[in-house]
């Protein structure tokens, strides 16, 4: 990461109203709902998160979590995080959840989920390669149909992402260990072009977005978890083996 940005929690309105501010600067007022400072109040309250990233006094980054509880397990629901453009690829987003992780860890809370778009493979490679999480479940539509540009017009379908804090294969992808994954039982292709499409025709975009939906229903109902993701020949291929394994 950039020196002189450190990572650490927010507090009180003025600072969640910056990440209020931040989060219109990295996604445009128009293109999202905007999540209010009470949320972030709420959240730091009742035990969830509300970090910064900051390059002296500037909040360049952040990040919302939410208490979540399910099975007897308490966990971390990783709601939002956003970077300034300005310094995005310089870590601070890894640094973002390098200390989330940390943090949770030191209240005893060993799991923490959040949700991604499975058409974004940038995001996919940050999730499952370098922060060693795994994804076994599809969620179609999850938020519903909206009218924000950087949704297309499609259902927002995404992969719920689940990272043990203490697992061995979050301990090695977090230091750097982990081996990149050359072979593995089940592929799910997503075409070089998909990038492309996005930007000129939202209807090949719409048939991957349907396809991987069946393929990765299909995997997920026979007890696999998408691992890790890697180039192929063809694009980008999810990889996905039995989530007992891990």
């Amino acid at each position: 990461m950039s020196a002189g940005i450190f990572v650490r929690k927010c507090a009180g309105i003025e600072e969640f109203q910056r990440c209020v501010e931040l989060q219109k600067e990295i996604w445009g007022e128009e293109d999202i709902e905007v999540e209010p400072a009470t949320l972030f109040v709420v959240a730091a309250e009742t035990g969830g998160q509300v970090l910064g990233a900051f390059d002296g006094q500037r909040l360049v980054g952040y990040t919302l979590a939410l208490v979540g509880f399910a099975n007897g397990t308490v966990f971390l629901h990783s709601h939002m995080t956003g970077v300034n453009g300005e310094y995005r690829d310089q870590g601070v987003g890894r640094a973002l959840k390098l200390f989330q992780r940390e943090e949770a860890l030191g209240r005893g809370i060993r799991l923490i989920v959040w949700t991604f778009d499975p058409l974004e493979t940038r995001n996919a490679h940050f999730n499952l390669n370098r922060l060693g999480a795994i994804a076994r479940k599809y969620l179609p539509n999850l938020y519903g149909l909206t009218t924000s540009p950087l949704h297309l017009g499609l259902p927002t379908d995404r992969l719920w992402v689940e990272w043990q804090l203490d697992s061995a294969r979050a301990v090695a992808a977090i230091s750097d260990l982990a081996k990149e994954t050359e072979t593995a039982p089940a592929t799910i292709d997503l075409p070089a072009e998909l990038d492309r499409w996005k930007q000129s025709d939202t209807g090949e975009v719409a048939k991957v977005q349907a396809r991987i939906r069946e393929e990765f229903a299909s995997w997920f109902a026979r007890g696999y978890a998408a691992v890790g993701v890697r180039k192929s020949a063809t694009g980008t291929a999810y990889l996905l083996a039995p989530w007992s394994d891990f």
